[in-house]
């Protein structure tokens, strides 16, 4: 037979968004390509993960998580969330979001089993999800509001359609989906007996006096939705990958062996410190963390609107699409290695987000930078405006 890969690799190719990050490293850009999130840290959260080490949490923890972050989890989940959660059978701490949704899509799919995700979406979901063998669809929301429209998503069911994911505040478009709609949602999920799988990872991100409402605390969802969320972007901590599904107990043990089969355990100290944060930071830390984003969001787009780039302006999440289709080039590729080379500054093709053509016109960004990085790359994108005076470099 030959030497070969496994034939589910078929199909999948580098994130652009790493791709991306590698040519920003490259030209020695500005990288606002990947939410690394590399504004401060609290400093408690540091604190408690040495004072782990000093304390001896170095080895293996339990395969679903340290009972202190477990038990963090479910009072930070009753509280904000409005979940009643058990932190001994229903909690699964994982190698970040992307980790528990991997150990998700393990535990709950069989090959054949459709998917559906809302477009635009996040890619790495689209990935796991053929990685597992199962099919992702989609239902776009529709324009100008990405707004959810229910007959879209009852169209999209079939015989084989096993789970609905649901991403809110969402990557790449910001949106934070309403009551209303996740309500829909969860009535269909109901009537056709299907799983959500919902990604909540920036659900204190939020903008406008929006509010983040978890579709699992809803009537009579609990029992048929996956929760998965973490702290890499809350407290700035991407590196530790550090995350979490909440699910029922009979789906939450399947998705803990999936964890214990491929992770083991996340690292014990950084676990630690997650726990410790999440004990000690208030109220307080969740307000500064949204009006500092609000400031980040505004002053971003200001400067989108500025030199023609026209953003859609994010309700939720770090992230911000802005129309491109006015740089030169034929696709978001083209279009993202145009402003990279002009301005030295990195985006994310849109078709990293969308199925169809669409995604060309489109670039994404992520404002999650210290104000200092942030300022540069603003200062950075405004050389646009030079080169607009040069009608022949644009069409």
């Amino acid at each position: 037979m030959g030497l070969s890969t496994n034939q589910r690799l078929t199909g999948l190719v580098q994130s652009e968004i790493r791709a991306m990050t590698l040519a920003c490293t490259h030209m020695q850009g500005i990288n606002l390509a990947q939410g690394v999130c590399d504004t401060g840290v609290p400093p408690v959260v540091i604190d408690a993960a040495k004072q782990a080490m000093d304390q001896g949490f170095n080895t293996y923890t339990r395969y679903d998580g340290l009972v202190e972050l477990r038990q963090a989890l479910a009072n930070r989940m009753r509280a904000f969330n409005h979940m009643t959660v058990n932190p001994e059978s229903e909690v699964t701490v994982s190698a970040g979001a992307t980790g528990a949704f991997h150990c998700v899509c393990m535990a709950l799919l069989q090959p054949g089993d459709e998917v559906i995700l809302f477009e635009p979406y996040y890619g790495y979901h689209v990935s796991t999800i053929l990685a597992v063998e199962a099919v992702p669809t989609f239902v776009s929301l529709r324009e100008p509001d990405c707004k959810l429209a229910s007959e879209d998503l009852e169209q999209a069911i079939t015989n084989r359609t096993k789970a609905i994911v649901v991403n809110t505040p969402g990557n790449p478009s910001g949106k934070v989906f309403a009551v209303e709609e996740l309500q829909a949602i969860a009535a269909i999920a109901k009537h056709h007996d299907l799983f959500i799988i919902t990604d909540e990872i920036y659900e204190y991100f939020l903008y406008d006096d929006r509010t983040h409402v978890s579709i699992g605390s809803l009537p009579d969802m609990a029992d048929r939705t996956i929760t998965i969320s973490g702290y890499s972007k809350t407290f700035s901590i991407t590196g530790w990958r550090i995350g979490h599904a909440v699910a029922a107990p009979r789906w939450s043990s399947m998705i803990g062996a999936m964890n214990d089969l491929v992770y083991v355990c996340a690292p014990a100290p950084l676990q630690y410190g997650v726990a410790i944060g999440i004990q000690e930071l208030g109220d307080e830390f969740y307000e500064n963390l949204k009006r500092s984003f609000l400031d980040k969001r505004d002053r971003f787009c200001q400067v989108l609107k500025d030199i023609g780039l026209s953003p859609r302006i994010p309700q939720g999440a770090y992230y911000v699409l802005a129309d491109v289709s006015c740089l030169p080039g034929n696709t978001g590729k083209e279009r993202a290695m145009f402003l990279l080379e002009k301005t030295g500054v990195a985006g994310v093709p849109g078709e990293a987000f969308f199925q169809g053509d669409q995604g060309a016109g489109y670039i994404r960004f992520s404002f999650a930078k210290t104000d200092k990085d942030l300022d540069v790359a603003c200062e950075r994108l405004q050389r646009l405006r030079g080169e607009r005076r040069n009608q022949s470099t644009f069409p």
